[in-house]
C-alpha cells in the first residue's frame, strides 16, 4: 500500500496530518481507564486515505459548491471499537469544528478482521482500497489479506439482490414523503415529509452504493453517502443543484431531518423546499436506476451461461 502524498498540495497534507492526530488522540481519550481486555488493548491499526484524494482526480472549488472530502478508513484490532457514538464522535466532531481543516472529513471504522475477510470474498469497495489507499498510519504487523477475485456469478447475484431490494424501498419512501406532504402546511406533516425524503435519499444511495461495490457505510449522513456515491458515479452530481446558497441550505434541511424532524421543536422546513427536495430526490432515483441496471447488464454479460 502506497503512503506518500506528494500528489496533494501542502496544504492539504497539513489537513490530513491534524485529522489524523485528532483521531488518534481522542481515541487515546476514550479508551483511557477501560477495564475490559479488549478494550484496555485497543489499538488503531491502520488510518488510510481512499477515494478521490487517494486516486488524484479530487475537486477543490468550494465556492460554487463542489469540493471532494477526505474519505478515511480507521481500522482497529476490536469489532467492540468501531461503535462511533462510543469512540469517535468526538473526534469527528472536533475535526469538523477545526478550523485548520478546509474541508469534509469523512471516517468510516472496521475491524481488521472485517476488512480481511471483505477482501477474501473480492468486495469490490475494499479491493478498491486495498489497491487505490495510502496508508497514512500504520502498525506493524497489521497487513490486508490479499484481495481475492470474486466471480462474476457470485457479483451479479449479490448485486440483484441488494438492487431488487433497495430501490423499491427508496421509492417507497418517497411515496410516503408525497402523502405527507398532501396533508398541507401543517409543521408536524411537513417535518414528517422531511424525514421520508431523507429515508428516500438515503436508501437511493444505499441502492446505488451496494450494487456497485457491495458495501454501504453504517451512516445516515447524506452528504458522506452523497461523497460515497458521486465518487463512484460522477452523473450522479446533478441531481443536487449547489451553485447557490438556497441550494445548499435545502440539502442541509434535509441532511438534518434525520433527526431534527422528529426530535426538534426548532426544525422548521416549507412546502417549498420540500418540492425542491422531492425533484431532487426523483432525478436521484432516475440516475441510480439507470446506472444500476447498466451495472447489472454488465455482470450479466461477464457470468458464466
Amino acid at each position: 500500500m502506497r503512503r506518500d502524498l506528494d500528489h496533494l498540495p501542502a496544504v492539504q497534507q497539513a489537513e490530513l496530518e491534524h485529522a489524523v492526530a485528532i483521531l488518534m488522540r481522542d481515541f487515546e481519550a476514550a479508551i483511557s481507564g477501560a477495564t475490559q481486555p479488549w478494550k484496555r488493548n485497543g489499538k488503531v491499526l491502520k488510518i488510510i486515505l481512499f477515494g478521490s484524494y487517494s486516486r488524484n482526480d479530487w475537486v477543490d472549488e468550494p465556492e460554487n459548491g463542489y469540493q471532494s472530502d477526505f474519505d478515511l478508513l480507521v481500522i482497529v484490532n476490536h469489532a467492540d471499537l468501531t461503535d462511533i457514538a462510543d469512540y469517535w464522535y468526538v473526534a469527528e466532531d472536533r475535526i469538523q469544528r477545526d478550523p485548520t481543516i478546509g474541508r469534509q472529513v469523512n471516517i468510516i471504522v472496521h475491524s481488521l478482521d472485517e476488512v480481511n475477510h471483505a477482501l477474501r470474498r473480492g468486495e469490490y469497495f475494499w479491493t478498491d482500497i486495498a489497491r487505490d489507499g495510502i496508508a497514512l498510519y500504520e502498525l506493524a504487523g497489521s497487513a490486508l489479506a490479499a484481495p481475492s477475485p470474486l466471480t462474476s456469478a457470485d457479483a451479479l447475484q449479490l448485486a440483484t439482490g441488494y438492487f431488487q431490494k433497495q430501490f423499491p424501498s427508496s421509492g417507497n419512501w418517497l411515496r410516503m414523503a408525497a402523502l405527507a406532504m398532501a396533508e398541507g402546511a401543517d409543521q408536524d406533516w411537513l417535518n414528517k415529509a422531511a424525514f421520508n425524503l431523507h429515508q428516500a435519499t438515503e436508501t437511493t444511495y444505499a441502492c446505488l452504493l451496494m450494487t456497485l461495490t457491495l458495501y454501504f457505510p453504517r451512516s445516515h449522513n447524506i452528504k458522506f453517502l452523497r461523497s460515497l456515491a458521486e465518487d463512484k458515479e460522477p452523473r450522479l452530481v446533478e441531481a443536487w443543484p449547489r451553485a447557490t446558497k438556497q441550494d445548499r441550505r435545502r440539502f442541509e434541511l434535509l441532511k438534518r431531518a434525520y433527526v431534527e424532524a422528529r426530535y426538534s421543536p426548532n426544525y422548521i422546513i416549507e412546502m417549498a423546499d420540500l418540492d425542491e427536495l422531492a425533484d431532487a430526490v426523483r432525478t436521484l432515483r432516475a440516475i441510480v436506476e439507470a446506472v444500476c441496471l447498466q451495472r447489472l447488464e454488465v455482470l450479466k454479460a461477464e457470468a458464466p451461461i
